[in-house]
């Protein structure tokens, strides 16, 4: 068989097989397979062209490894002799000692001046857009005559098909799987009335949509939501933003490094957690509202009766009871105002628990001692408006049924806050 011949049935075997398939990863390891194989070099090197950052990065090798591949060799077209072959789009041959070329870039995690000779071809796209490179090397000096260096251009040229239609495949696999998270997201949030079930659910598909080691949602108010899993040697920290605030942070950890669309993926889900946790905020804000509503309406209805039997009598434990009930409507109007005006803004619990404390004890306090020692204490309002209806229900207790002295003490330390 003639070289001609010869060279005709590689080609055809080479995009044969790596044709394959349609997985990137797989094309870029079956390009350096078959091309090492085909032209009888020691080892190839294949190289996408990242446009975001306009360098070559090393994908896939034969015959080398690459150690600590998270740190993949990377290199600007026009740096290294593959990368001067991929800015001239030209290929490039040298026959012997190719590591002392002008033009050799080292990298410290591979070995590449064990090899003599080099071949270097860039991956046009219709002859002209850049789509990478690649390169073949011997160990023993070698020419490379002008037969197979057409091979490995024709190659080239084949390849660069194959690995565009690999990478649409890829982007289109990526953005079905963004959209199978954010949908599982939008499915938890939608019919869960809970916050703390939207936030398990986002935390858990936050680690499944990037394999991750680890996530949590950190609140403004500094607690760790649904930690789960455990700390990697990568992370990532994204803001949860609504209306111009800042109400949180997204924090995934993982052993490898993110990618910038893994980046994209978390900022679209940091999004939906950020609806996510107004959702539940708001879904609290209305069950602390009817929960006022449903006391309000208990206390007028008993006021009504008391004003009905007053108006028959004059008795003076009914005028005790009016008088309690008028307290407990004031108490609950002030939880109301704070629920209505602090919204989305820290309340001062200390000062509320005062305000509280000084309508209940009005009609209630009879021959009985109240002491308060009230630290000035910072909540979400949606917090501190839960924390004030149970105060207002333990004191009024307190001081209906209680002993002769009642004390109140709110205080803050390391994170905790007691009452």
């Amino acid at each position: 068989m003639d070289a001609s011949a010869r060279h005709l049935r590689l080609l055809t075997e080479t995009i044969a097989a790596v044709n394959s398939t349609l997985d990137l990863e797989e094309v870029l390891h079956l390009v350096a397979t078959e091309v090492a194989d085909a032209l009888r070099a020691d080892a190839c090197f294949v190289y996408l062209y990242d446009e975001r950052s306009d360098e070559l990065v090393l994908r896939a090798t034969h015959g080398s490894r690459v150690e600590e591949m998270t740190r993949r060799p990377r290199m600007r077209p026009g740096e290294g002799i593959t990368g001067a072959a991929a800015a001239e789009r030209q290929p490039i041959a040298i026959a012997e000692r190719a590591h002392l070329d002008p033009r050799f870039k080292q990298f410290p995690n591979l070995r590449e001046d064990e090899y003599e000779s080099i071949l270097a071809v860039p991956i046009l796209i219709r002859g002209e857009v850049l789509e990478g490179a690649l390169n073949v090397r011997t160990r023993k000096a070698r020419a490379w005559p002008e037969a197979e260096v057409d091979l490995l251009v024709a190659i080239a040229s084949q390849v660069a098909q194959t690995i565009e239609h690999a990478k649409l495949y890829a982007e289109a696999q990526r953005r079905v799987h963004e959209l199978e998270a954010l949908a599982k997201i939008s499915e938890a949030v939608s019919e869960s009335l809970y916050l703390e079930e939207s936030l398990e659910a986002i935390v858990k598909t936050t680690i499944a949509a990037v394999d991750a080691s680890g996530a949590a949602l950190v609140l403004d108010d500094g607690r760790i939501a649904w930690p789960e899993g455990r700390a990697g040697a990568h992370a990532v920290r994204l803001p949860l933003r609504w209306k111009r605030r800042v109400i949180g942070e997204l924090v995934c950890d993982r052993d490898t490094p993110f990618s910038e669309d893994d980046r994209a993926l978390l900022e679209a889900i940091a999004h939906h957690a950020a609806v996510a946790l107004e959702h539940g905020r708001a879904v609290m804000r209305g069950v602390l509202a009817q929960e006022i509503h449903h006391r309000v309406k208990n206390n007028l209805q008993t006021v009504a009766s008391l004003l009905r039997l007053q108006a028959r009598a004059t008795d003076v434990d009914a005028q005790k009871a009016l008088g309690d009930s008028v307290n407990r409507i004031l108490a609950i109007a002030a939880v109301h105002e704070v629920l209505t005006e602090h919204r989305e803004d820290d309340v001062d619990l200390g000062e509320l628990i005062g305000r509280l404390r000084a309508m209940l004890v009005q009609g209630l306090v009879a021959g009985k001692a109240v002491e308060a020692e009230l630290a000035p204490v910072s909540l979400a309002g949606d917090r501190a408006t839960a924390l004030a209806l149970v105060f207002c229900e333990l004191f009024g207790n307190a001081l209906e049924h209680g002993g002769s002295t009642v004390r109140i003490a709110l205080a803050q330390e390391e994170g905790s806050v007691q009452l």
